[in-house]
């Protein structure tokens, strides 16, 4: 892969319109705007995004631009309304976007003014999934249930086994950093191989296994549109984990109930999930302890990579929960995701600074070099020829019995280059 696609402007722009614009998006869950006039306010790459449950119920997402003079419509990040009023002129809209309010109304535009034909203007395409909400620029792309394909059987393990399903406790963090977008969704996609070396100072602190091959353990897989995902299993020379990634007990009734027995088989002795649903959403469900072994406790994190620029992402990170697990737990899973991946947390830190290291790279004339040959390209041949499909593993898509392999990041660029070249 040319290391030049990291930073090249045109690429940049021909993503934004080719890859984005045409796929699904996601934009926060549920539980984030659980009454009628709760928002949360969002962005789709470069488009603010109001994200609104209305009296009825319905969740709706709006350009975040009023259609007055175009200045975004609210800015907090959260709250409930009855209704917007624009802070330039006084515009207002409601909570289906309909302009209910104009200063001076009939009086500046007189009564032939025709208010429906100025609503706010509408996200094309919402749609959720056990909570998710996506949208989708593309009035035609398919609907999201077909986009996630074999993604979902997956995804029913992480955020549809309890009956309550999940819900998001406190707002997303989010951080800049200097880093192309597509580094995030391809290390969280599949990339198990950097651990050993990038999240070493875990190791040494006694949080992570000594064995150097610790996050090669159980298979990676590969889907359709661009999906994959890694589910590693414990280090056979470690000691023992406990059952369901180190789930409350009294939840296990609930995952049995809601999961088929082939989901159980692959959820029951898992230590890490992670994954990326193309193009730039991710997921991370490990288990982490106090030290060694002791103490382990699951969390669930779901990742976005928002392009802010052709070096430049947003990360936003959600922290999720089962809404049925005990409040101890849950805080104590909290405690676990702010040390590790939150801003701050130390795992999170040594994969940013690796990104930043690799766009750094890439923004010069050698790298932008557009000969083509092995001595000029990024290597992505990990396992290539080299590593046969498991025809044993219990769930969909093409599972190879190991987690250091890149065929996550082919499939991932192979998706990408074709909506990048389709007409």
């Amino acid at each position: 892969m040319p290391q030049w696609i990291l930073t090249d402007p045109d690429v940049y722009r021909a993503e934004v319109e080719r890859v984005f614009a045409r796929t699904w998006y996601y934009l926060g869950h549920e539980s984030e705007i659980p009454e009628p006039g709760d928002y949360v306010t969002r962005w789709y790459v470069h488009d603010p995004v109001l994200l609104v449950r209305d009296r009825g119920g319905e969740i709706r997402a709006y350009l975040n631009s009023c259609m007055h003079r175009g200045t975004v419509l609210c800015t907090a990040d959260s709250g409930n309304k009855g209704s917007f009023t624009c802070p330039y002129h006084g515009w207002t809209y409601n909570l289906r976007g309909e302009l209910t309010g104009i200063v001076a109304g009939d009086r500046v535009y007189g009564e032939e003014m025709n208010r429906d034909e100025w609503k706010l203007r509408t996200i094309p395409r919402v749609e959720t999934y056990h909570g998710l909400v996506f949208a989708s620029l593309d009035r035609d792309v398919v609907p999201l249930r077909e986009y996630l394909g074999d993604l979902a059987w997956y995804l029913d393990i992480l955020v549809g086994r309890s009956d309550n399903k999940m819900e998001v406790r406190g707002a997303p963090f989010r951080w800049v950093v200097k880093a192309n977008w597509k580094i995030g969704a391809e290390n969280f996609g599949g990339d198990a191989y950097h651990t050993a070396m990038t999240h070493r100072s875990t190791v040494e602190l006694g949080l992570s296994p000594k064995d150097p091959m610790f996050a090669s353990y159980g298979h990676q897989v590969v889907m359709n549109d661009g999906h994959g995902l890694n589910v590693i299993t414990p280090s056979p020379v470690a000691p023992p984990i406990p059952p369901f990634q180190g789930q409350p007990e009294q939840l296990w009734p609930e995952f049995e109930r809601n999961l088929t027995p082939e989901q159980l088989e692959v959820f029951r002795g898992t230590a890490v999930i992670d994954g990326t649903c193309f193009p730039n959403l991710s997921f991370l469900s490990p288990m982490h302890g106090t030290g060694g072994h002791a103490h382990l406790t699951n969390f669930l994190t779901l990742r976005q990579w928002r392009p802010v620029g052709p070096d430049t992402v947003e990360i936003w990170s959600w922290f999720l929960t089962d809404r049925d697990a005990p409040e101890e737990f849950k805080e104590e899973s909290y405690k676990r995701y702010v040390n590790t991946f939150g801003p701050a947390g130390t795992l999170e830190q040594d994969d940013t600074e690796i990104w930043t290291r690799i766009t750094d790279a890439s923004n010069g004339l050698m790298a932008r070099d557009k000969n083509m040959n092995y001595n000029n390209v990024m290597n992505y041949v990990m396992g290539l020829g080299r590593v046969e499909v498991d025809p044993a593993w219990p769930g969909p898509g093409t599972a190879y019995p190991t987690c250091y392999l890149e065929a996550v990041q082919r499939g991932f660029y192979e998706q990408w280059n074709k909506l990048m070249v389709k007409d």
